[in-house]
């Protein structure tokens, strides 16, 4: 089986549901196809908590892009849909962010790969647990389900019915 490309969306600006929905559509029009896909979460702010609530999901794609050809296309899915960078972890129409690109660990300045702040992210990884879970980081060997038993973070994380 290969391994999995993951990504991770969220918004809490506008139509939070149809921003992400929107998101996927615009992936898929540039070449991305989403095989799985968590359900939606409704999740408290994590390191800005004078927000909005947000809404998540994770997704599993598949590409033929490299990783920065990945990073370029999701970027560019956020200037379209208006996304615009003021406050750093602030209020977003969507952010979309690659989790893992199968076992490959990559660290540059404007890129890492797995995201450096996945494991620390409940929101991250109850929706990755969910279609994922028996996947291994690479860099710490643990699967999802160990991650999230695992992790600090106690934001509140509900999915959405």
């Amino acid at each position: 089986m290969k391994t999995p490309i993951l990504l991770s969306l969220g918004s809490n600006l506008g139509d939070r549901d149809g921003n992400l929905r929107t998101a996927l559509e615009q992936l898929e029009e540039a070449g991305i196809s989403v095989t799985r896909r968590s359900s939606l979460y409704e999740t408290e702010p994590v390191e800005l908590q004078a927000q909005p609530n947000f809404v998540n999901m994770v997704c599993e794609v598949k590409t033929q892009l490299s990783p920065d050809q990945l990073l370029k296309t999701c970027l560019a899915v956020e200037r379209k849909m208006g996304r615009k960078r003021r406050q750093k972890w602030g209020p977003r129409k969507i952010d979309i962010d690659i989790l893992f690109y199968g076992n490959k660990i990559i660290d540059q300045p404007q890129l890492q790969i797995p995201h450096p702040r996945l494991r620390k992210r409940r929101f991250v990884l109850i929706p990755l647990e969910e279609i994922q879970s028996s996947f291994r980081d690479p860099k710490t060997g643990k699967t999802l389900t160990q991650l999230s038993s695992l992790c600090p973070d106690r934001s509140w994380v509900r999915r959405k019915t």
